[in-house]
C-alpha cells in the first residue's frame, strides 16, 4: 500500500507543479496532497507542525494568486478591461505559443483591454506590464511553493 501511496503522490506532486503555470489546476494545493498522501505511508511521516505550516502556505498562496495580478494590475494604472484582457491573454497563451504565449500573452491581452477602454497607449502598456509583473510574481510564489513541497517530499523518502 505503501507504493501506491508513493506512485499517488508524486503524481500529485508533479501535477501541482504543472498546475503552477496551467490554469484551471490548482498547483499548490494539489503539491499538498501529495504531501498528505506520503504522511499517510507507514514508513514516512511528516510532523503535525510541518502539516499545519505547510496548509497555512498553501491556503495563502491560493488566495495570494489571484490577488497579486489585480494588485499589479491596478498599482500600474489599469482598468477591469485590463484584468480581463490579461486573463483572455493567459488562456489563448496556452493554445498559441505554449510556453512563452502564457507570459507574452496576458501582457498583449491587458493592453488591448486598456486601448479598447479608450486609454492612451502609454497608460496601455504600463497596465500591460502591471499585469505582466503580477502574474511573474504569482507564478514565481507558486513554483516556490510547489517546488518546497516536492524537495520535502524527497527529501523524506530519502532520509528516511
Amino acid at each position: 500500500m505503501d507504493i501506491l501511496l508513493i506512485i499517488g503522490g508524486i503524481f500529485f506532486l508533479l501535477l501541482g507543479l504543472a498546475g503552477c503555470i496551467l490554469p484551471g489546476l490548482a498547483g499548490p494545493p494539489l503539491s499538498y496532497v501529495g504531501l498528505l498522501l506520503l504522511h499517510l505511508t507507514e514508513k514516512y511521516q511528516f510532523s503535525t507542525r510541518f502539516l499545519i505550516i505547510w496548509a497555512v502556505i498553501t491556503l495563502l498562496v491560493s488566495l495570494l494568486e489571484n490577488f497579486i495580478p489585480i494588485w499589479g494590475t491596478k498599482k500600474y494604472g489599469g482598468s477591469k478591461r485590463a484584468m480581463w484582457g490579461s486573463v483572455i491573454g493567459l488562456l489563448v497563451g496556452l493554445f498559441v505559443f505554449p510556453p512563452m504565449g502564457i507570459i507574452i500573452f496576458p501582457f498583449i491581452g491587458a493592453v488591448l483591454g486598456e486601448l479598447s477602454a479608450g486609454k492612451e497607449t502609454n497608460e496601455a502598456l504600463r497596465a500591460g506590464f502591471g499585469a505582466f509583473m503580477g502574474f511573474v510574481i504569482a507564478l514565481v510564489m507558486k513554483l516556490t511553493v510547489s517546488g518546497l513541497m516536492i524537495f520535502f517530499f524527497v527529501k523524506e523518502l530519502i532520509v528516511s
